[in-house]
């Protein structure tokens, strides 16, 4: 079982592919989680994360989403948002906190940052991310 769990934690420190995308008018590079078990992994055991540098889960069609901190060291913000890369909410998470935080509405992504980097580049609900992938494909 320990052989087990290492495992897990050196899989999801691997960096999955990356692509640039825009919030608002800053350009970022995030790390694309379309794959299940990539969102399923996503940002746990990483002890940092650099600035301008995110990681975004893709999924298959709007949904309701919720998120957890489950074994996740990085205080983070995350922003939920349609399809049409509209931000629909952004809420504060804390490293482990297995408490869901909800999408206020069904999103097709989900954009994770470290936590203030919204407020810092003064960017809110309603706010457009641009050059996002296409539709997971589940």
């Amino acid at each position: 079982m320990i052989a087990l769990m290492l495992g897990v934690a050196c899989a999801s420190k691997v960096m999955l592919p990356t692509q640039d995308i825009t919030v608002g008018e800053k350009t970022i590079t995030v790390e694309v989680a379309d794959e299940a078990a990539e969102r399923h992994n996503g940002l746990m055991y990483r002890k940092s994360m650099p600035d301008d540098h995110g990681m975004l889960f893709v999924y298959s069609e709007p949904q309701p989403l919720g998120f957890w901190m489950k074994n996740t060291n990085i205080p983070l913000d995350i922003a939920y948002l349609d399809e049409t890369g509209r931000i629909l909410n952004i809420e504060a998470m804390k490293p482990y906190d297995e408490t869901s935080v909800r999408s206020a509405a069904p999103a097709m992504y989900a954009l994770e940052m470290n936590q203030g980097w919204f407020a810092t580049h003064g960017i809110d609900r309603g706010a457009v991310v641009s050059g996002l992938p296409p539709a997971a494909n589940e």
